[in-house]
């Protein structure tokens, strides 16, 4: 049994500005030749399929596109990230073809797609002030009592769902291979700038010991490819995104992973993705930039710092004919540590309240209070239970 496991296309997003759709088709189509050369049984996308809610035309052209194609060679079960709106991703799932499986709705989440002698199981993203009312258990009298307010205590719930399914069937002698597909921020996962917040009362993380009972799980969320140490048994992995969203990530060796479950645990081999154009961070004078140091990053896309002591005149005009694909341009004189300007950077992984707690500081030259602190919170949740409610 061969699975091939993907995650964080983020169909419709850019790198500052640059429409990386072309990028992402081009992956796309190597995903496909991956499937056909490798003979891969079926493939898992563990969320973000779009990078928002709404995502353009374009972007839903090419997830239909690539899964025509996919089901011409192989089963695919798709969940839903943080990035997606799990009601617009999974609209029609029920008309999809038999090897199209959309897995976005909670009260689903414990029903497998078959695949030969292995279950797998489509975690869609577990919001917790969504989710935690459905996944609480009923209690005899009918009632519901809600799960404690962490992205822990409703994927606990949605596991306990599916090792119960798996414990009935084991029941009547049906004992396969289980994989699970999930989008989480796992304990041990090391997080990149791209990945967006998705903090509930101050906490993201989800320990690996939740996931106990699966043999492999298909993580999604985190865009560098890595595993995670699990409870005895299980392997977690996350597949990474497919391209560099943020020039944090321009160390990372993009890839698929192929998985093969023949054996008495996971193998997995990272299977490389195609890279459009290299990141590259350069640091310099703006005379050793457009000389020989920057002469092998010419057709890279590149962050430019220049460092002479006053701001060179027509910089960006002179670095952008030099460097074609230049996405950020910046002065920051050379300086001594002690004189140099400290400036905090601002990432869409950074927690929101922190960002508001340091303004709060930088203003009053005071940390804000416990109080103030609850307040900065309950309006930032605020925000998005109104964003989710629009």
């Amino acid at each position: 049994m061969r699975l091939l496991h993907t995650s964080d296309w983020h169909l419709g997003r850019t790198l500052h500005g640059v429409d990386l759709l072309d990028h992402q088709s081009a992956y796309l189509d190597h995903l496909v030749d991956v499937v056909r050369s490798e003979s891969v049984d079926a493939v898992v996308v563990a969320g973000d399929v779009y990078d928002r809610a709404i995502p353009p035309v374009e972007a839903v052209t090419l997830l239909s596109d690539t899964l025509a194609r996919l089901a011409e060679l192989t089963t695919v079960v798709v969940t839903s990230g943080n990035h997606d709106s799990a009601t617009r991703l999974g609209f029609g799932a029920a008309l999809m073809r038999e090897r199209v499986r959309l897995r976005t709705r909670v009260a689903s989440l414990a029903e497998p797609v078959e695949v030969g002698d292995v279950l797998v199981y489509g975690l869609p993203y577990l919001d917790p002030d969504v989710c935690r009312a459905e996944l609480a258990p009923v209690a005899p009298d009918g009632s519901r009592a809600l799960l404690a307010r962490s992205h822990e205590a409703v994927t606990t719930a949605a596991m306990a769902r599916v090792r119960a399914d798996t414990a009935t069937r084991a029941a009547g002698g049906d004992r396969r291979r289980v994989v699970v597909a999930a989008h989480a921020f796992v304990v041990g996962g090391l997080a990149s700038e791209s990945e967006r917040d998705i903090r509930v009362g101050g906490v993201d993380h989800v320990p690996a010991a939740v996931f106990a009972g699966a043999d492999y799980v298909a993580l999604g969320h985190l865009h560098g490819p890595q595993v995670v140490g699990g409870p005895a048994g299980t392997t977690l992995r996350y597949s990474g995104s497919p391209l560099a969203y943020s020039f944090s990530e321009r160390h990372q060796t993009k890839s698929t992973v192929l998985v093969d479950l023949a054996g008495d645990a996971p193998a997995t081999t990272l299977v490389p993705a195609p890279v459009p154009r290299r990141l590259t961070d350069l640091t310099g004078t703006l005379d050793d930039l457009l000389g020989a140091a920057g002469e092998p990053h010419v057709d890279d896309w590149v962050r430019v710092t220049v460092t002479d002591a006053a701001r060179p005149a027509e910089l960006f005009r002179r670095v952008r004919q030099r460097f074609a694909h230049a996405l950020v341009v910046q002065h920051r004189p050379d300086r001594p540590d002690d004189a140099r300007e400290r400036l905090a950077l601002v990432t869409a992984a950074a927690d929101p309240v922190q960002v508001a707690a340091d303004f709060v500081t930088h203003v009053t030259g005071g940390a804000p209070t416990d109080a103030e602190r609850a307040v900065l919170r309950a309006a930032h949740e605020h925000v998005l239970a109104a964003e989710r409610s629009a």
